[in-house]
C-alpha cells in the first residue's frame, strides 16, 4: 500500500501557519485571497503559491504579480521564507518518517510512503491514510492530500484529485473510470510539450493513450512514449527509495535588481553562480564535465550554450572559468541582461585526477581551497568568509540573495 501525501499550497500554508501561530496574527492567509510572490520592484513577481479563494479569481501559480492583481485588486501578497520553507519540510518529513517505516521525499512538500504492513497499527490503508492526514493537521498546523494506491505512480495522480484535505483512491480496478476520463496533460511526467505531440497524433484523453498503439508511440516519442503508455494503463513497478537519488546536474540562476550591462557584473554574477553550484556538487561528493550557461535579456529572450570539459570537475573556479568563456561567446557586448544561469550537468562521482604537467593551476590545490571554505561556511554560516572580487555588491554571498535552481526550481510541487 503506496500514500503519496501533498501538502496543500504548501508556501502560502506554512507562511499562514507561521503568521498565526508565532507572530499571533489574526487573519489566515488560506481564508483571503492572498498569494506568496517575490517583489515587482525587484522584478522577481511571480506567484508561488495562492490561496484557494484567490483561486477563484484566476490567480495562477506561476504568473507575474502584475496579471494577478489585475485578476484580483484585494489580493494579498506576503513574500516567500525559504528558510521556514526548510524548516516545515523537515518537520513534515520527519512526522512522516516516524508514521510509515519507508518515506520517499520527492520534493520539498510532498512524499511517498509505504504502509503496507501495518494494518495492525493502523487499520486498513483509507483509515491510515486518515490518521496521517489529521495528524499532520494537529500537529503541523496544515492539510494535505493523500493518494492511497499499489504504486507510486497511481498514489501520486490521486493525490492531485480534488483539494484541500482530502484523500482519494486509485487502485487498478478504478483506473478506467477515475484515471482515464483525464485529459492527456495531467498524467504524470506529461509536459506542454508532450502533451502538444500527443494531440497532434489525436490522443487527448489518458484513456486514448492507453489505448493506443505502443509501438507508435515509441516511433514518435522514443522510450519516452512506451513509459508513459504504460502510465497510462497504470502500470509503475518501481519502488520507494530510502535514500534520494542524486542529481543529474546542479544549476543556479539569478534575475539581477539591475540591468547588466558590462562584461565585469556580469562576471562577478557567474562567479556567484559557480561558488553555490561547486559547493553544492562538492556536497553530493559528484563532478561534472559540462557547463551551461543561460542569459535572458532585458526584453525575455533567453540563449544558452553548453562546453563539454576534458575532465569532470567540481572546482569552482573550473566552473567559472567555463561559465565566463561560454559567456562571452554569448554575449553581444550591448543587450542588456535580467538573468544569468550556470548550470553543471554529467555528473558522476568525484574521482582523482591524472596530473597536467602543463596547466597553469593545480586542480588538487583548488579543490583543497575550496572544500577548506566549505568547511568554514558550514560552521560558521554563509558570510564567515567570501572573495574579495565580491566586496560591496549584491552576489557576496549568493545564498543570501534571491536564486532557484535551474533544473528544479523551488516552487510548491
Amino acid at each position: 500500500v503506496i500514500c503519496h501525501i501533498d501538502v496543500n499550497s504548501a508556501f502560502l500554508s506554512w507562511t499562514a501557519c507561521y503568521r498565526l501561530k508565532m507572530l499571533g496574527e489574526a487573519v489566515d492567509l488560506r481564508q483571503i485571497p492572498a498569494a506568496i510572490g517575490g517583489s515587482s520592484q525587484t522584478r522577481h513577481g511571480i506567484i508561488l503559491a495562492k490561496s484557494g479563494p484567490a483561486k477563484k479569481f484566476g490567480v495562477k501559480t506561476g504568473e507575474s504579480l502584475y496579471l494577478a492583481r489585475q485578476k484580483c485588486p484585494q489580493l494579498v501578497v506576503a513574500p516567500p521564507d525559504y528558510s521556514l520553507y526548510a524548516t516545515a519540510s523537515r518537520a513534515f518529513i520527519s512526522l512522516l518518517r516516524e508514521m510509515a517505516p519507508l518515506v520517499e521525499q520527492y520534493s520539498i512538500d510532498e512524499a511517498w510512503i509505504d504502509i503496507s504492513g501495518t494494518g495492525r497499527l493502523y487499520g486498513p490503508p483509507l483509515a491510515a491514510a486518515e490518521k496521517i492526514k489529521n495528524r499532520i493537521r494537529d500537529e503541523l498546523g496544515f492539510t494535505v492530500n493523500i493518494g492511497v494506491s499499489s504504486n507510486k505512480l497511481l498514489a501520486k495522480m490521486a493525490s492531485d484529485f480534488q483539494k484541500p484535505d482530502q484523500i482519494h483512491t486509485l487502485f487498478p480496478a478504478e483506473v478506467p473510470d477515475k484515471l482515464w476520463p483525464l485529459p492527456v496533460g495531467e498524467l504524470f511526467m506529461v509536459g506542454p510539450a508532450t502533451e502538444k505531440k500527443l494531440k497532434a497524433m489525436g490522443i487527448f484523453t489518458v484513456g486514448q493513450l492507453a489505448q493506443a498503439d505502443p509501438e507508435r508511440l515509441k516511433q514518435r516519442l522514443h522510450k519516452f512514449g512506451e513509459m508513459i503508455w504504460h502510465f497510462a494503463n497504470g502500470r509503475w513497478a518501481e519502488g520507494l527509495r530510502e535514500e534520494p537519488a542524486l542529481n543529474k546536474g546542479y544549476g543556479n540562476s539569478l534575475t539581477t535588481e539591475a540591468d547588466v550591462t558590462e562584461q565585469g557584473q556580469a562576471y562577478q554574477v557567474l562567479l556567484a553562480l559557480s561558488e553555490s553550484v561547486g559547493r553544492r556538487i562538492r556536497q553530493d561528493r559528484q563532478a561534472g564535465s559540462c557547463v551551461s550557461v543561460t542569459i535572458r535579456t532585458a526584453g525575455f529572450i533567453n540563449f544558452s550554450r553548453q562546453q563539454q570539459l576534458a575532465e569532470p570537475t567540481d572546482a569552482t573556479l573550473e566552473i567559472y572559468r567555463a561559465a565566463c568563456r561560454l559567456f562571452d561567446r554569448l554575449w553581444d557586448g550591448r543587450t542588456p541582461l535580467r538573468l544569468l544561469g550556470v548550470y553543471l550537468s554529467h555528473t558522476g562521482p568525484a574521482q582523482g585526477r591524472q596530473a597536467c604537467l602543463f596547466g597553469n593551476d593545480r586542480y588538487d590545490k583548488l579543490i583543497r581551497a575550496d572544500r577548506a571554505v566549505d568547511r568554514i561556511r558550514a560552521s560558521f554560516g554563509q558570510q564567515a568568509i567570501t572573495r574579495a572580487s565580491l566586496l560591496q555588491t549584491a552576489q557576496a554571498p549568493l545564498e543570501q540573495a534571491r536564486h532557484h535552481g535551474l533544473t528544479k526550481p523551488l516552487t510548491e510541487g
